[in-house]
């Protein structure tokens, strides 16, 4: 198996905390798995070699259920025969685990992914009682029907990859929203979420689309839609080196990494809305007991830098959905005061690495005052996680960019899932409203890529203010923190003066800065205070500022915008996760057009480990 080895090593930078690998040989499949880093898997293998030369390796960042052997992937049926590996966001998995266990299906993970292995399982028995129409003879068509009826009753995001004993050397992959790419050698071929994995082997790629599946063998590959269809799929010769490569073909890391946003929030929402009520969920993943969370006596969010900023727009969210008094800090500042932190309190620790010095040592602070901490980190067992009594992991992968861009939408959404389910806990919102704004939180990611759209018209407003020394962001309600947080980005990556204000704020001091030197970036997108902010806009416009102003497709001309950037309609306090994107870019393009070094800027580090 050196080549599955070679492969998951090469997307090491992606993250992991388990791993596994299925072999089909003489008509069994086998497995091997472990916990913990891949050459735990490898010693486990050397142990245990799997000849085999068909199967399907995979490294998993915990989503449903702790990190172990048991929900490490490949997942099987109950026969063992049929494996399954996947990645995305299975949204409808727990109805669909017990309208399977009610026909008898017995599960051994907490996963996702292994409802898949099951449900594939169920229609095959289906069309084999259906009869030979319904049925074909041989075992690949089946195993493609089955596949494909499964993936119909599923909803949410997934890329999978398929094999079952029966069907011998066959591989049945299917990709919607999760990335894919089908990589043709010479009498082999290769399925990867990025191209590293393959690179060392082939050039030729196939880049799978949303809603496509693909009947994998080593001497071809055929490409059908969900319908069943077949289809022609173009062949890319990828140019690009093995740093590239890791970048997927961008020019830098941090722009990798806006991109794989979308993924980002599905994958820190995964399986976190239901149930709704008693807060199983909260229990099940952060180890948070609903009698904790029914009876905190007010919320305290600290942080530093952008996981702050996520920690702003966590107060408005908590105060708004659970009417309990959010208190937000920073960290830095937190711990060097007599704050009313106390016993009964639950205090929320936000960093990407866990590492943070100022937020580990506020969360030792806390506690000795009596009050529990739930940290909300993007990597397992850092100091933070030990140090907390409760754990919400978002699930971003590996960030390399020294500038955070998909962890803090990693925070967002574990915020908003944490909010929610605060609400329901503590009677302030119904479970059909609960239910609703679930509907609007699945729907973030959709609108997030619509966002990134964006990014050939922000290039071109990049261009026009690459020479600009001065920029005034500004934003109202929860749209404020992300007006701090675009304002930080530009100064990060670009080295340019930047400053983030509440709009509101403007005429109490800021107003004096603007002249013509001045641009100002207005985020004005649908909401409660959107006439003021057009005249925000307007009174920046009369004082020489030329003015870029995010604001919501299909809504009027905003008045004093020299510039639009239209973003898709979503409910107002939602507005952050979207809203952000087009900031983003923007500090991306500015700071690469100025010859700026992106991914590492100056006296910067990824993880601020020492005050």
């Amino acid at each position: 198996m050196p080549f599955i080895l070679e492969g998951l090593q090469r997307l090491e930078y992606r993250g992991y905390d388990s791993a596994g690998i299925a072999v089909a040989d003489n008509g069994v499949v086998a497995r091997c798995r472990a916990a913990g880093k891949l050459a735990n898997l490898a010693a486990a293998l050397q142990r245990t070699p799997l000849p085999g030369v068909l199967a399907l390796g995979h490294t998993r960042w915990a989503t449903h259920g702790k990190p172990s052997e048991e929900n490490a992937h490949p997942h099987c049926d109950c026969s063992g025969q049929l494996v399954v590996v996947h990645n995305g966001i299975i949204e409808n998995y727990f109805a669909l685990k017990e309208s399977l266990a009610r026909q008898g299906h017995q599960f051994a993970s907490e996963t996702d992914t292994e409802v898949l292995a099951h449900l594939i399982e169920e229609k095959i028995k289906g069309l084999k009682s259906a009869g030979p129409a319904a049925a074909p003879d041989l075992t690949e068509p089946l195993l493609f029907e089955a596949v494909r009826l499964a993936l119909g009753d599923v909803s949410g995001a997934y890329a999978l990859a398929v094999l079952w004993s029966k069907a011998p050397g066959v591989i049945v992959a299917a990709k919607t929203a999760s990335p894919l790419i089908i990589g043709l050698g010479d009498g082999e071929n290769f399925l990867a979420s990025d191209v590293p994995a393959f690179l060392a082997h082939t050039r030729k790629a196939v880049f799978m689309e949303d809603g496509e599946m693909a009947v994998v063998k080593a001497d071809s590959c055929r490409f059908f839609s969900l319908a069943g269809k077949r289809i022609e799929k173009p062949v890319t010769n990828i140019q690009w080196d093995r740093t590239m490569a890791e970048k997927g073909g961008y020019r830098h890391f941090m722009l990798k990494e806006i991109y794989e946003q979308p993924t980002a929030c599905e994958d820190t929402m995964r399986g976190r809305f239901f149930p709704l009520q008693d807060d199983g969920v909260l229990l099940r993943d952060a180890g948070l007991d609903a009698q904790t969370l029914r009876q905190a006596r007010q919320f305290h969010l600290i942080a530093c830098g952008t996981a702050y900023h996520a920690a702003l727009v966590g107060k408005y969210w908590l105060e708004a959905m659970t009417g309990v008094a959010a208190h937000t800090e920073a960290a830095s500042e937190f711990r060097y005061r007599e704050s009313t932190v106390g016993k009964g309190d639950l205090v929320l620790a936000i960093s990407q690495s866990g590492e943070t010095a100022d937020t580990l040592a506020a969360v030792r602070q806390a506690q000795k005052k009596g009050a529990k901490v739930l940290s909300i980190c993007n990597t397992v067992e850092a100091a933070i996680p030990r140090a907390a009594d409760f754990n919400l992991y978002t699930h971003c992968g590996l960030e390399l960019g020294v500038a955070s861009t998909k962890a803090f939408i990693g925070q967002l959404t574990a915020l908003a899932v944490f909010s929610l389910h605060a609400a329901v806990v503590r009677g302030r919102m119904s479970e059909s409203a609960a239910r609703e704004f679930v509907e609007e939180l699945v729907r973030m990611p959709g609108a997030i890529r619509a966002a990134l759209k964006l990014d050939d018209q922000i290039q071109e407003l990049a261009r026009k203010f690459r020479k600009k020394e001065h920029f005034l962001f500004i934003g109202r309600h929860v749209n404020y923190p992300i007006a701090l947080e675009g304002a930080l980005k530009l100064k990060e990556i670009s080295y340019v003066h930047a400053e983030g204000y509440a709009a509101g704020e403007m005429k109490h001091g800021p107003i004096a800065l603007i002249d013509e030197d001045v641009a100002v970036l207005a985020i004005a997108t649908r909401s409660q205070t959107f006439e003021k902010m057009a005249s925000n806009c307007q009174e920046a416009k009369a004082r020489g500022a030329q003015v870029i102003a995010i604001t919501t497709q299909g809504d009027p001309p905003l008045p004093g915008a020299d510039f639009r950037l239209e973003l898709p309609a979503v409910p107002e306090l939602l507005a952050p996760l979207v809203n952000v994107v087009p900031l983003q870019l923007f500090a991306y393009h500015i700071s690469d057009l100025r010859g700026c070094d992106v991914d590492q800027p100056r006296n910067l580090a990824k993880s601020v480990t020492v005050e």
